[in-house]
């Protein structure tokens, strides 16, 4: 008998590949650890996002289900954080009760998928939810995984990242890339 489906679960990320495995390491500069799968791609067609395992290879807890992963992407959350959109968004978590909500049902999403993968002896999700705004590339690696609607919070920073993509794919093959990074 199948497991009945969640909504609130977003659905598993397709296995990755080798040589996405080899575009991620690019984009990281280091092998990633955990990882299982891409789980948003970037307008260019290269991952921006993967999902990791809740558990690294050696058991320890890893709660980080989505990693922002282009180099673009991320110097873009970057400049919002250092733009204080985080301090600015935490303070409208305390006075808007509907913001709130919804950044807590994300939390709860986020929560149900990882459990769906893997329960873990910790209720911490990402970026600080459910009632702080910590890490923007943790809620925009959310947003970008679970899409639009699901995280307030993530979706906001995806908004305010603008258009990291237009340069085109971060990661290019390059002769100088270890074999060994996979």
């Amino acid at each position: 008998m199948d497991k009945p489906v969640d909504p609130a679960v977003t659905p598993l990320s397709p296995p990755v590949t080798p040589e996405e495995r080899v575009v991620v390491a690019r984009q990281l500069g280091r092998p990633p650890r955990a990882l299982v799968g891409v789980a948003h791609r970037c307008p260019c067609g290269q991952p921006d996002v993967v999902e990791t395992s809740p558990r690294l290879e050696d058991g320890t807890p890893f709660p980080t289900l989505y990693y922002l992963t282009c180099p673009r992407a991320s110097a873009a959350a970057s400049r919002l954080e250092s733009g204080g959109r985080m301090k600015e968004w935490q303070a409208e978590l305390a006075t808007d009760p509907e913001l709130a909500a919804a950044y807590r049902a994300a939390h709860e999403s986020y929560l149900a998928t990882r459990d769906d993968r893997g329960v873990l002896p910790t209720r911490t999700t990402a970026g600080g939810m459910p009632d702080r705004v910590k890490c923007l590339h943790a809620l925009a690696g959310h947003a970008l995984a679970a899409g639009p609607g699901v995280n307030p919070i993530g979706d906001r920073a995806v908004a305010g990242m603008g258009e990291w993509w237009a340069a085109g794919p971060c990661a290019q093959p390059s002769p100088e890339d270890p074999e060994d990074i996979r």
